[in-house]
């Protein structure tokens, strides 16, 4: 993509002396011409850039500008390369890495073996996921629509969007865009998403509305739940919901107060705890949970008289 290419050329430049076009052009794997407006477009921004030709001649960045060639730190670069290593975690073909591998090109001094920081963002689901991430990436880009089958709790719909945004949010990757059923703007989780395909040709709209990505606006609280569960499971209610989640009783036990907006996802976390936890609020979760419990034991109540 231009703009990276354009991040590329201007940290080479701030790093090395001088450079010639065709050494650019190589480096990038892009003609002269295209270098040529590159260049045009840096001086364009502000970039007060240099060309000389004949022997010893090339592109450089003029003498008044080097104080600048100290932007990037060391550990300003090994942040970049963290995200960059953290994006082709879930790439389908690997462009960070080529991206990674130009940049070091012009920032040997700046970059080392040292990589301190490791993030994979990928997952269980990662050889279905990439090809997803890819099929989308390239409809942002190129302006294409995106039809696909969408499994959610509330039901299975067809949907067509306008999308705008890959999104990695609470461990999973969503795709945001102008949702042509709704009529409005929606965040569509990847792994709910299946027989994805472009399906033609859409105008950018002028003001996308930005995605609001704060729990609150995402997942409005409903109500509170208040439970007790056993000391044993004081690792699980850290780990979901933070330290400050409980208070610990005088028996051990401990009590359990937050706010929930998701009644399956509170049932089906409840479920996986099974007797650690009573919950005492509301009443309505209770009633729930003793009417599936009460269900799974006649089933296999059942069976088991086959």
């Amino acid at each position: 993509m231009k703009i990276d290419r354009l991040i590329g050329i201007l940290s080479i430049l701030l790093q090395e002396e001088k450079v010639t076009a065709p050494e650019l052009a190589e480096r990038f794997e892009v003609s002269r011409r295209t270098i040529s407006r590159d260049i045009e477009d840096l001086c364009k921004a502000g970039i007060p850039i240099y060309t000389s030709q004949g022997a010893g001649g090339g592109i450089s960045i003029m003498d008044d500008y080097k104080m600048d060639r100290t932007i990037l730190s060391s550990k300003d670069m090994q942040m970049i390369m963290a995200g960059l290593r953290s994006l082709d975690s879930v790439s389908g073909r690997h462009y960070y890495g080529q991206l990674m591998e130009k940049l070091k090109a012009g920032s040997s001094e700046f970059v080392n073996g040292n990589e301190s920081i490791l993030i994979d963002l990928s997952s269980w689901y990662k050889d279905s996921l990439s090809p997803k991430i890819e099929l989308i990436q390239d409809a942002i880009e190129f302006g294409k629509t995106l039809r696909f089958k969408y499994y959610a709790p509330r039901g299975n719909t067809e949907r067509k969007i306008e999308p705008y945004f890959l999104v990695f949010k609470w461990s999973s990757w969503y795709v945001y865009g102008y949702c042509l059923l709704r009529n409005d703007y929606r965040m569509f989780k990847l792994n709910r998403m299946a027989d994805i395909v472009h399906a033609g040709n859409f105008t950018k709209r002028s003001a996308v509305t930005m995605p609001d990505l704060s729990n609150k606006k995402v997942f409005p609280p409903q109500a509170k739940v208040k439970a007790v569960f056993n000391s044993s499971m004081k690792w699980h209610l850290i780990e979901e919901y933070g330290i400050e989640s409980f208070t610990e009783m005088p028996d051990g036990k401990l009590l359990f107060e937050h706010d929930y907006a998701d009644d399956e996802g509170l049932l089906s976390w409840m479920l996986s705890c099974r007797d650690a936890v009573t919950v005492l609020e509301p009443e309505s979760l209770r009633e729930e949970l003793f009417r599936i419990a009460s269900e799974l034991a006649e089933k296999y109540r059942k069976e088991g008289q086959k």
